[in-house]
């Protein structure tokens, strides 16, 4: 070879829970022989000169006898993993004249090479797909599914099997995901009894509330957080490339997100910080942002680290996770429902009337401290949980099974939509409080009612926001426009726990 010869394609980088395009530029020169790889690349990349090389020689292909040198841009961002193998091989083959180069452009090309040529997916496929897209180009990969096929109709994934597909122009069009027979859901028809915890999920699920239960052992908390999948609506296409993307890159199963089930995540309470929030080098998504569009279940709340609870307060208030390196910010998306189990104290039988709890004050104040008023502050509601009777346990409940509570669900969800269509999008005051308060369409009684409940019980201006939020979902679930005084009065009864349920039923009577 004579002179000197180059070539680009554009690939992408995983950072965070996104994938950031990356252009992969190749010269082949004299000089010294050798492979040279510049761009703030990690060590997979680096050993990507191996795994090129070898596959080359087993396709048939050259590696020239010259100097060769990748460079990835932008330099100023760190790039990790091994989808940075087949950009490397196609662009040096392209920059030698070895295969055509018509059919490169426009395209994003990622994925891992083996030894004998053949192509492998990375894990992060359905974020790389989203960058393409996003990027107005069409991907080049292993073969898979094209996740966005519901969202973008002109967007086609190609599927290189191994090297010659490039020589041969042989590549395989990604499909939409295969319709699988769904999972059988857990249904609380099963359930019996616990109506109070039922139609507090019910109200979480239609409004995207926080939910703590609290209770002693065997009282169910875990059974019902279970079971509610079971009455959440399907994610839309939208949400299911975002939830998938981000479960692609953490290397977790998309087949059911892909299918529109919400993602369930349930952390055992030895969860690390990064674990739960995210981080790691490089930064990869935590459980949070894996509960992203769907819920993250706390079993045995207390039991987790104090500070890895704390962590929670950003993403439960912003619906996202801020990480700081030194090399910048990683965002990450972590809308999700939160929902949380805890027994009321060690031993775990404090304020049963049927078992006598063996712990001291202190060991109960302490037990219960570990989650934190600020946390707990957060969550919009909050309710006791008994043991059924034997009876309820035995029989179930099917009036209140999940496609009852489902319908309930979608309905309010429905008239939530519409409701918001007609509703003022810019009020002359726009505080979060002032903005809900006339969402809730409350007469002048039911507004007096409200600030003496919200008075005698010192609620924080956060915690009169999310009794307003709780009231107009259960408004909405009752397909009321205005937000009434019983409405007001069951949102507070769920807030502060059912020991001061009687006591608001009074005051609102």
């Amino acid at each position: 070879m004579h002179g000197t010869s180059r070539f680009s394609v554009t690939s992408a980088t995983i950072r965070g829970a996104e994938a950031i395009p990356v252009t992969v530029e190749v010269i082949v020169s004299s000089g010294m022989p050798g492979v040279s790889i510049v761009g703030m690349a990690d060590t997979a990349i680096h050993e990507a000169r191996e795994r090129v090389r070898a596959a080359l020689k087993s396709c048939n292909l050259q590696l020239p006898g010259e100097k060769i040198v990748f460079n990835l841009a932008p330099g100023s961002i760190k790039k990790s993993g091994s989808g940075f193998d087949l950009p490397m091989a196609v662009a040096l083959l392209a920059a030698t004249g070895q295969i055509p180069t018509d059919y490169l452009a426009n395209k994003m090309i990622v994925g891992e090479l083996s030894l004998d040529g053949a192509i492998k997916p990375v894990q992060g496929l359905v974020a790389y797909q989203m960058c393409a897209f996003e990027q107005g180009m069409d991907l080049i990969c292993a073969p898979c599914y094209n996740a966005l096929s519901k969202t973008a109709e002109n967007y086609v994934v190609y599927g290189a099997r191994n090297l010659r597909s490039f020589i041969e122009g042989d590549f395989e069009i990604g499909k939409k995901p295969e319709q699988q027979s769904q999972t059988e859901l857990l249904d609380y028809a099963d359930v019996g009894g616990h109506r109070l915890a039922k139609r507090a999920l019910q109200i979480a699920a239609a409004g995207n509330h926080g939910l703590l239960m609290m209770g002693p052992p065997g009282s169910g908390k875990t059974m019902l957080a279970k079971r509610l999948p079971s009455i959440l609506p399907q994610l839309n296409p939208h949400e299911i490339a975002e939830s998938a993307s981000i479960a692609s890159i953490a290397g977790e199963q998309i087949d059911s997100l892909l299918m529109g089930a919400r993602p369930f995540r349930a952390p055992h309470h030895s969860a690390t910080l990064a674990g739960l929030i995210g981080g790691g080098s490089p930064v990869r998504p935590g459980e949070v942002s894996l509960a992203h569009n769907g819920v993250l279940m706390l079993d045995e709340l207390p039991e987790f680290s104090h500070s890895v609870l704390q962590g929670l307060r950003q993403p439960i208030e912003e619906g996202k996770v801020s990480i700081t390196r030194a090399d910048g910010n990683v965002v990450m998306p972590a809308k999700f429902m939160l929902i949380a189990a805890s027994n009321p104290c060690p031993c775990g039988y404090y304020g049963d009337d049927r078992v006598e709890c063996t712990c001291l004050p202190s060991r109960v104040n302490s037990y219960q401290n570990k989650i934190g008023g600020p946390l707990i502050d957060r969550f919009d509601m909050s309710i006791d949980v008994w043991r059924s009777d034997f009876d309820d346990v035995i029989t179930g409940d099917a009036e209140f099974s999940s496609a009852t509570l489902k319908s309930g669900v979608e309905s309010a969800r429905a008239f939530a939509f519409e409701r918001f269509k007609h509703q003022d999008s810019n009020p002359s005051n726009n505080t979060a409080v002032f903005s809900m308060m006339q969402q809730c369409s409350m007469d002048n009684l039911t507004q007096k009612l409200f600030k003496k409940l919200a008075q005698k019980y010192v609620l924080s201006g956060r915690g009169i926001l999310r009794v307003l939020r709780v009231a107009r979902t259960i408004a909405d679930i009752e397909q009321s426009i205005s937000v009434t005084e019983d409405h007001i009065a069951e949102a507070l009864m769920l807030r502060m726990r059912t020991t001061s349920s009687q006591n608001v039923q009074k005051e609102s009577a």
